[in-house]
């Protein structure tokens, strides 16, 4: 009898791998950012798209955290997001606004954490002296010219971003939405519904 328990419970769990494998994946979204004399800004679009469908057009994946000194944009499961974010804000907190120091813990915490290391998201975390790449791996990349890009149409919008920043005077906002616009052109998984944030440096 036992056996026979031990059969069905094994057919069950291969039954619930076989759906999470054949289950459609959320794909989204396009995260940028750009720093630009005085002002640094940070935009997303509003798509979630399951499979080939698009089921919702005005999600939100800004954040401004920290007395609004610190801009959060995420790229994946909302539900790992909405988990990054609070670990990144305790992190803040704990280390008083210091985000490159925040953004280095958590990264830590997210490469030995068992629970963490399943998160299956990206995050962009920007704030009046640097801007930072978070990932699962444990990376903290900052770039050289705080431009950065996460998610399905990141190349195309950190392209457009770039030409922008040398062939405009356009501030840092403006680029973000010029940018985000280009990217929504061609990207199938990025919409129009653009959401901006800036903070001033």
């Amino acid at each position: 009898m036992r056996a026979l328990y031990g059969r069905i419970a094994t057919i069950r769990f291969c039954t619930v791998l076989l759906f999470l494998r054949l289950m459609p994946k959320i794909k989204s979204t396009t995260i940028l950012s750009v720093r630009r004399g005085k002002q640094v800004a940070i935009g997303g679009d509003g798509q979630v798209t399951l499979g080939d469908i698009a089921v919702k057009h005005g999600a939100k994946k800004i954040r401004k955290v920290y007395n609004d000194r610190v801009l959060l944009g995420f790229a994946g499961s909302a539900s790992d997001a909405l988990a990054l974010y609070e670990k990144l804000e305790n992190k803040l907190e704990q280390y008083r606004g210091n985000l490159r120091r925040a953004a280095v813990e958590l990264a830590r915490d997210w490469r030995s954490d068992r629970v963490l290391r399943r998160i299956d998201a990206l995050m962009i975390a920007v704030d009046a002296d640097g801007a930072y790449l978070l990932s699962g791996g444990g990376d903290v990349i900052s770039p050289d010219d705080g431009t950065l890009a996460i998610g399905s149409g990141g190349s195309i919008a950190i392209a457009a971003a770039k030409a922008l920043l040398n062939h405009s005077d356009f501030t840092a906002a403006r680029i973000v939405e010029e940018a985000m616009k280009i990217t929504s052109d061609i990207c199938i998984y990025t919409n129009k519904q653009i959401d901006i944030e800036s903070i001033d440096v």
